[in-house]
């Protein structure tokens, strides 16, 4: 940041005899420095640039300060950072190594920061889809090339090894808005004003993030996007092996007779009525009376056939779990297309309960890359930053498979941010190199090295 004139000086307790004063006066130094694993990562996986290919560009190229490319790259890696709000980027416009990022180490003409303002970024946020009406005409995106680059970037991520078998997940959450947005209601379940977006993932990584306004049927919209992943991964690797994972909103006939008709199994869970609870009856007295003589949880499992009485075209393989827990039963159940080598119990406990760990990946979405900061009073606006929160999520994904076996593998990005990326350091540059001179004691020093090594030169 260029320093002031006269930097204001803050005096603080003496140490030792030594007077203790701090300025905003060190010239270009950064807080960000271990970000240059991220610039690497990207390289190697080129997300920015194939995000930045989605937009096109309508504005005067001589006039034109910041490609579309800059600001991808500036919002991206903004968020990855740590820098949710627009209003950061003001200041953090002359941050030498969010420049680096971005590839731009000075501006065009004088007096010109490296990067884009808050201004020059909304105009980026509020790009309309192309055809479609809307404030800001010069930029303008392809929605559906840039939903095709989540499951791109996860088809790049295998380098060219073959998966034997992927599970999907899918699930719906709710994102609380306090504003008047556009396709803002009010959901009983959560009891709030909401958006409900839908996230496909596989194994963490986000396939597919789409806005859904907060009265959407949380199973609505699934089909599709679901039929473009399936055939995209089988056209890359035939005869892929697909699962399908979801909760008990995605036990719908449409859904379970696409999957049957195209060739994927399923495990999804199945609300519980009396029905299904009359089924497994021995099996919950039996749970009961072992829980009670043991002073302890007991389940038994079970699988039989069922049909709703409406709804499906045919019965279907149901497992049951019947749970007694202190003081009440706590019976379960999933209906799933696996065959009967799949015992009940594996069904049940190795291949459906793992799917909580989609829940996490949502939860650091959110919490970490700030999916849910969706404020903007456009929905298109909201669905943008659905999508680049989801595209930061993806570097991450990138930036842990290269700390296989280390103690950050399977760390959130929260964690990996503070304890790999927030290193300070001085940038200087010269007609010859950029030099960040980093801070000499910090902790991550090794495990930077570490990654630094397994990157591609």
């Amino acid at each position: 940041m260029p320093t002031q004139c006269k930097p204001i000086s803050f005096a603080f307790q003496g140490c030792q005899g030594r007077r203790v004063t701090a300025a905003f006066d060190g010239g270009s130094i950064t807080s960000n420095a271990g970000a240059l694993l991220l610039r690497a990562v990207d390289r190697s996986i080129g997300l920015v640039d194939r995000v930045a290919a989605c937009f096109t560009d309508h504005r005067d190229a001589r006039l034109t300060e910041h490609s579309v490319r800059t600001l991808v790259a500036q919002r991206i890696m903004g968020i990855a950072l740590g820098h949710e709000d627009l209003n950061d980027h003001d200041e953090l416009r002359h941050d030498p190594l969010l420049a680096l990022l971005a590839g731009r180490l000075e501006g065009r003409r004088q007096n010109c920061a490296a990067l884009a303002g808050k201004s020059t970024l909304n105009r980026l946020e509020h790009a309309p889809p192309a055809g479609a009406p809307g404030r800001y005409h010069r930029i303008e995106h392809d929605a559906d090339a840039l939903h095709a680059v989540l499951p791109e970037s996860f088809i790049v991520s295998w380098k060219g090894r073959r998966p034997s078998r992927l599970v999907l997940d899918i699930d719906s959450t709710d994102d609380e808005v306090h504003g008047r947005q556009e396709g803002r209601f009010y959901h009983g379940y959560y009891h709030h004003y909401c958006f409900l977006p839908l996230y496909i993932t596989c194994g963490g990584c986000p396939l597919f993030a789409l806005l859904r306004p907060g009265n959407a049927d949380p199973a609505g919209g699934v089909r599709e996007p679901l039929g473009r992943i399936v055939e995209r991964f089988r056209q890359r690797w035939p005869g892929l092996e697909i699962l399908l994972r979801a909760d008990s909103a995605y036990a719908r006939e449409e859904i379970l007779a696409w999957c049957e008709d195209n060739g994927v199994d399923y495990v999804i869970g199945l609300a519980r009525n009396s029905r299904l609870v009359e089924k497994i009856g021995w099996e919950l007295a039996d749970a009961q009376a072992e829980a009670e003589r043991r002073g302890r949880p007991a389940r038994r499992f079970a699988e039989f056939l069922y049909a709703t009485l409406t709804s499906w075209s045919r019965k279907r393989r149901v497992v049951g779990k019947a749970e007694h827990l202190p003081g009440k039963s706590n019976p379960r159940f999933v209906v799933t297309s696996l065959p009967g080598t799949f015992s009940a119990r594996t069904v049940y406990e190795r291949v459906y309960c793992p799917r909580g760990n989609m829940e996490n990946a949502i939860k650091e979405q959110q919490l970490d890359l700030f999916s849910d900061r969706t404020s903007a009073s456009r929905f298109a606006a909201n669905q943008l930053r659905l999508l680049f929160s989801a595209f930061a999520s993806i570097l991450f994904e990138a930036l842990r498979r290269t700390l296989h076996g280390t103690r950050l593998a399977r760390a959130t990005a929260g964690t990996l941010r503070l304890k790999l990326l927030k290193i300070g350091a001085r940038v200087t540059v010269s007609m010859r190199r950029v030099k960040v001179a980093m801070d000499s004691a910090h902790p991550s020093s090794a495990a930077f090295a570490r990654v630094h090594a397994r990157l591609p030169g």
